[in-house]
Order: structure tokens, then sequence, then C-alpha cells
């Protein structure tokens, strides 16, 4: 079902995720030759390898899909956040639609890339000792495509099975009866135990900060619903377009404090019932910019929480008086029943930072209080997020440089997609541009569009390369710092600033506006390019 690796090309894109696909759609509409390559055995992107039991997607439909016609008129749901299967069968309805077959080639993984000055091209390799040669080289990786295990004495030792929720056997696996230990309670984390405790038998969830999870309101859909509501959808898809995060609205243009307490709590308690992400970015104003703002929705957001704890010696764990960060400065998980599985018998919580992991042994994880026996450990523990998907290729530039070295301290990066001394590449969904803060399909499309206008004007004006300007470079990583600067997000540590990853340079890896960015980009085009040597 998919073309072959080998060969020139005009353009060659890495990564078979919503920005991937839709990317290679729209350069091969635009009569530009475009192949894909993607190490995964199927297309899907995250959703290929983020296979594991209770595996689905924060953001609801239809705004979880592109707004391309030929793909939603045909296409119905079966649930409003739907799970990795369906997702991996929206993604093949999607390639089937758009004709993208014969221009993929799947289980082919780039091991490396390096730039020819002198014939203005790139010259990747792949995992089958082939190179592909291309004008323009496209990472479509995403930004959490380099999983993270902690190093822990003793892992090579243990008689179990471990995994890590990001390199799922792709075959499954049973958790039945087993004596499981969940190490992080992220999203994959929160996910993964709610599954895990209607069938293991003992549950042990490893927790460092506690999850600040919403309701997700899951709900059954229907064909006959959906196709009511498809009149809509243009409506929605070009709303999304005007706000923050990509989603179908922007939050309140009231700060939490300037309304009484009836009046907040009001607002609070119908984007609480919505479900969803709601809460978190349709909210006040002030929600990520004013502590005070944000304490009340953290209040709102605890006792509500502790009202579903069935064992309140389990309160200042799982819904500390105090808040572990501002609430919303780590992205919120969705759940459907995870507060509940704690009144189980068989689940129990273990506070890392009371009882710290000492190492691990054959029989299990031992900690400052003693041994968890377990025959599975599930590491949820996340992702290099932005940076690490590049950086773990060796990718070289002009004058030989390699990008892992460029981004040593820090990513830098105009507009979140070019770096400068390494001609004719861009990433798309990377660090420094919306990515973590936008719904991905949204993303997907503005910075592809974008891309295509780019690459087509550049084919028009017989221009055959582009290098982001060094001082366009600085100006845009300073401005992702500065914005994030008068937010709360520096205030917690989390992937959003790089602090799960041991030695990383903090920053602000995301672009914290999807509107925002989409309106510098396209000044950026309508000002000839600027921040580009072109030639």
């Amino acid at each position: 079902m998919t073309g072959t690796p080998g060969g020139d090309c005009e353009a060659l894109i890495v990564g078979a995720g919503f920005s991937g696909l839709y990317l290679l759609h729209r350069l091969r509409e635009a009569g530009i030759d475009a192949r894909l390559i993607d190490a995964a055995e199927a297309p899907g992107g995250i959703w290929y390898w983020n296979c594991y039991p209770g595996a689905r997607v924060d953001s609801q439909v239809p705004l979880y899909e592109l707004s391309l016609p030929e793909l939603w008129r045909d296409w119905t749901w079966s649930e409003r956040f739907p799970g990795w299967r369906e997702l991996r069968a929206y993604f093949r309805h999607v390639c089937d639609r758009l004709a993208l077959w014969p221009h993929m080639a799947m289980g082919t993984r780039m091991t490396g890339a390096a730039w020819d000055e002198d014939r203005r091209k790139w010259r990747v390799a792949t995992g089958f000792g082939e190179t592909i040669t291309a004008r323009y080289l496209l990472p479509c990786l995403g930004f959490a495509a380099k999983a993270h295990v902690p190093e822990i004495a003793g892992l090579e030792s243990f008689a179990g099975e471990w995994h890590h929720t990001g390199h799922w056997p792709q075959h499954g696996l049973s958790m039945a009866g087993r004596k499981m230990a969940i190490v992080g309670t992220g999203a994959s984390g929160v996910q993964v135990a709610q599954e895990a405790a209607a069938e293991a038998a003992r549950l042990t969830l490893l927790q460092r900060t506690p999850i600040l999870a919403l309701p997700m309101r899951q709900e059954v859909l229907t064909a006959e619903q959906q196709e009511r509501e498809k009149g809509d959808y243009p409506a929605l898809f070009a709303a999304r377009l005007r706000t923050s995060g990509g989603f179908d609205m922007n939050g309140v243009e009231t700060s939490a404090l300037d309304v009484d307490e009836a009046e907040r709590r009001s607002l609070f308690e119908r984007q609480w019932q919505a479900g969803g992400l709601r809460f978190w970015y349709a909210n006040f104003a002030d929600l990520l910019t004013d502590e005070r703002a944000n304490r009340h929705a953290y209040d709102f957001w605890r006792d509500k929480t502790r009202a579903r704890i069935a064992d309140p010696a389990l309160h200042e764990s799982l819904a500390p008086s105090e808040p572990p960060h501002p609430f919303g400065t780590k992205r919120p998980s969705l759940e459907q029943n995870y507060y509940e599985i704690f009144s189980q018998q068989n689940v129990s919580l273990v506070d890392l930072k009371q009882t710290p992991i000492e190492r691990i042994v054959p029989e299990g994880i031992v900690t400052s209080q003693g041994l968890i026996e377990c025959d599975l450990i599930v590491f949820a523990t996340g992702f290099d997020a932005g940076s690490g998907g590049l950086t773990q290729i060796e990718i070289r530039g002009r004058d030989d440089r390699c990008l892992a070295d460029a981004w040593h301290q820090g990513v830098t990066a105009y507009l979140g997609s070019a770096v400068h001394g390494f001609p004719n590449l861009a990433y798309l969904y990377g660090p420094l541009s919306p990515s973590g803060f936008s719904n991905g399909p949204t993303a997907a499309e503005i910075q592809g569009d974008w891309m295509r206008d780019f690459l087509v004007k550049l084919r028009d004006d017989g221009l055959t390369r582009f290098e982001a300007e060094a001082e366009a470079e600085r100006e845009w990583t300073a401005s992702v710092a500065a914005i994030g600067a008068i937010t709360l997000f520096p205030r917690a540590k989390s992937w959003y600033m790089g602090d799960n990853i041991p030695g990383k340079p903090r920053q602000l890896i995301n672009y914290p506006s999807v509107v925002g960015y989409l309106n510098i980009i396209n000044e950026v085009a309508a000002n000839g390019y600027r921040g580009f040597t072109l030639a």
C-alpha cells in the first residue's frame, strides 16, 4: 500500500502524523514532487506508537480532525474522544481519500541527514542503508517523538516485563491478574491506570506530582447526530484559526478578579460540566497570567476532585490543599474514573516525594519503605518533548554542524521551524511553534499551508535555497521566552519547560498562541519572507 523511498525528490517529509500527511497532500497538490517516510509500519504519528490500554485523544471531535471536506463528508466517529484504534482507522481513511499511499514509504526510518552546499540538497540516510536526495528536508516528527525512561539502578535486573507507554507492544499485552506498577501519573499513566484497575490483581501507582486531571465527559456519537452537525463544520474549522489553542473558543475576556464569587463559580461550573479541556482553554482571561486568579481555579478543581476521593487520607496526595503548581501550567490530563479507582482494594498510591525509588530488583521496585512486588512495570514518564525527536538523529547542516550541538544550550529557531546554519530544512509541529499548546490538526494546517506557499514562491521565482537569518532566529527565540515570562508557566516544573529531562536547558518550548502565531507568519510572508536569506 506504500511506495518506495529511494531516488531524488524535491521535498522529503519525515513523519506520517497530521502534519506530515497534510503537508504531503498540499505539496503534491501544488505540483511539488514530495515524498514521505516514517519508521512506523502504518500512518498515525503518535497514534501508531501510543497503543497502550486506554490511549485516547484529549481534543474532542470534530475539532480533532482535518478540515478538508473530502475527509469529513463521509467519515463518522463512534466517540467524542476517540481511542487509538479509531484514530488509526482515520489516518488510513486520510491516505485513501487523498491518494497518498504511492508517495509514502512506511517502515523507513531516517537515521541521519547531511546538507550538500554545492548541490543545494540534503542527503538523507535510511535504516535500509539507502540514501534519499532531496532539495528540502521537512521533518514532521511531532513534540513527543523521543520517549524518556528515567535512569533507575537495577532496571536491567528486573525479572518481569517493563514497557514505556510510548513504545507499547504493537501486539498488546494482558494485564489480567498481573502485579503492576505504573511509574508516572501524567496523561498516559492516568489512562493505563483506569484500564489496569479493572484487570490487575494489584496496581501500584508511583506519583511524583499530583496530576490536576479534568473530567473527560466521554460520549457515544451516532452517525445521524454527526450528519446533522456537519453543516456547521466549515464555520467550526474556520473558528479554530481565531483561537489561542486551535480549539472551538477562546477564554472569556474578563479577569477572574473582576467578578464576584457567584459569577466566578458559574463560569467554572459551566466549563467543568462541558468536559474535556474546556476548563483550561475557555476560562478567565488571566487564568495563566495572574496567580490570584489561578488560585480560584485551583481551589474549584481541588474541591470538585476531593468530593470523588473516598479515602480522606488520600486528599493531600491526590488533591492537596496547596497547589503543587499553578493550575494549567502543566497540560491537564483527561480522566473518566481515575479518582474512583483509589477506593478499590487492589489499587494503592506511592508518593515518590515522601517515598523515593531506590532501585529495581528482580522482584520489583525498592523504595525507601520497602519492596513493591510486581511482574509488570509501566513507565508513563513522558518524552524529551519538542527537540528530542530531532536531536536524536544526526542532522548535519552547513559547515558540518550537528543540530544537537546547535541546540546544546537550548532550542533556537525562526518561527519555530527554520534553523540558522541548516539551509532548506524546516520542521513542523516542533519546538518554538504552537505544537504542544495547540490542537494538533489546527497547527498542522496552519504550518502546512504556509510551507506550501513558501516552497511554491521559491519555485516560481527560480530559487533553490532558503536559510533563517541569525538575527531573526535570535529575535524569535527571545520573543517566545518573553511571552512565557509574563505567564505562570515557568512556575511549574514541566515538560513545557524541559524540566522532565535531566540536564536539558530550561526554556518554554512552545509558542503560546495559535492565532498570534498565524498572524505573525502571514505577516512574514506578506513582507517577502523577511528573516530568510533566499537564493
